[in-house]
């Protein structure tokens, strides 16, 4: 396991590098950092130390490697818009983002779940095909559409929630939550929604597909024939048996919906990272776009990683497989 882990950690570094290498290359040639942070009036003097301090007299592989050696140390360099350390302004939105992405996680596994159980044991229900019809619709409807109608009609219209921010937030130093107050709460409800459409529609189509491929199985024909209630075959021995994969997509669903919330933050002004991305691209604030797209990165690795890791507990022939560099065929 301990072999099947390293190399888990050496992949997940090597990407990390690799996007490192990305980021500085498309960020490090999108203008002049010294003449985006000086004014006109700068003397020469001022432009040479600043360009001095950024490290931007150095070579470029020289100028690489510190990029990563401080972007491990969460130094990020200064924004060019606030003149401030990058890595606070993250830390700062991080919050409100992870909390956005969390509910929209758990709205899509409690609609998922029961939508595709019930699709699946029930195909032939009208019911069952105009929800597999409306699925249809909530993996094509962009994001940025739902979010305009859901505020159209909740919020213009009826005026029952809040269009945009984030609410009162309580302060619990190294966190900060809306959690906790009502306002909050009540913000949080139509930009969850929002970014949780196309998961739950998501998990639907795949609990439903696993459902049928299971029910389908010998196992489940075993148990029907042992005398078991239909209810246990279903729902202990079938849907058990499809949690995994749900899991799993689920996971890494995790870091599409952070990096591809800047959408939905985006039309409700939701202040996360994904709005604070939106405002660095138009004013070029390069620090802060690169600094984004490393966080954004290590959620991904990150939650990969501990994917494979699990996988590596529950199935011995991966870790196995690791160490001897094959792979099992279906």
């Amino acid at each position: 396991m301990l072999v099947f882990a390293l190399k888990r950690l050496l992949n997940a570094a090597g990407v990390m590098l690799a996007v490192a290498l990305i980021a500085f290359v498309c960020f490090r040639f999108v203008g002049d950092p010294v003449e985006m942070m000086l004014n006109e009036q700068a003397t020469q003097q001022q432009r040479s130390d600043l360009r001095e301090r950024l490290g931007l007299n150095r070579s470029m592989p020289e100028q690489y490697l510190a990029f990563v050696a401080n972007a491990a140390k969460g130094d990020f360099g200064i924004s060019y818009r606030n003149q401030q350390d990058v890595f606070p302004l993250i830390a700062e939105r991080f919050p409100a983002t992870f909390e956005l992405v969390i509910v929209a996680t758990l709205i899509s596994l409690l609609l998922g779940l029961p939508l595709g159980v019930y699709t699946a044991l029930n195909r032939r229900a009208p019911l069952a095909q105009l929800l597999q019809l409306v699925s249809v619709f909530g993996v094509s409807l962009p994001s940025f559409a739902v979010g305009i109608l859901l505020i159209l009609v909740f919020s213009v219209s009826l005026g029952w929630l809040p269009a945009f921010g984030r609410g009162q937030v309580v302060d619990l130093g190294f966190w900060s939550t809306g959690l906790l107050t009502r306002s909050g709460l009540t913000a949080l409800i139509l930009p969850a929604v929002t970014l949780s459409l196309f998961q739950v529609t998501l998990v639907m189509r795949l609990v439903r597909a696993e459902m049928l491929e299971v029910m389908r199985t010998d196992f489940v024909r075993f148990a029907r024939a042992r005398g078991l209630p239909e209810r246990s075959v279903r729902f202990h021995h079938a849907l058990r048996n499809c949690l995994m994969p749900v899991i799993t997509v689920t996971g890494l669903q995790i870091g599409n919906l952070i990096a591809f919330a800047l959408v939905t933050e985006t039309v409700f002004q939701w202040p996360g990272m994904g709005l604070l991305f939106v405002q660095a691209v138009s004013f070029v604030d390069i620090p802060v776009m690169a600094a984004y797209l490393m966080v954004v990165s290590a959620v991904f690795v990150g939650v990969n990683m501990l994917v494979d890791l699990t996988y590596g507990l529950v199935d011995p022939r991966l870790r196995q497989d690791a160490v001897t560099g094959r792979s099992h065929g279906r």
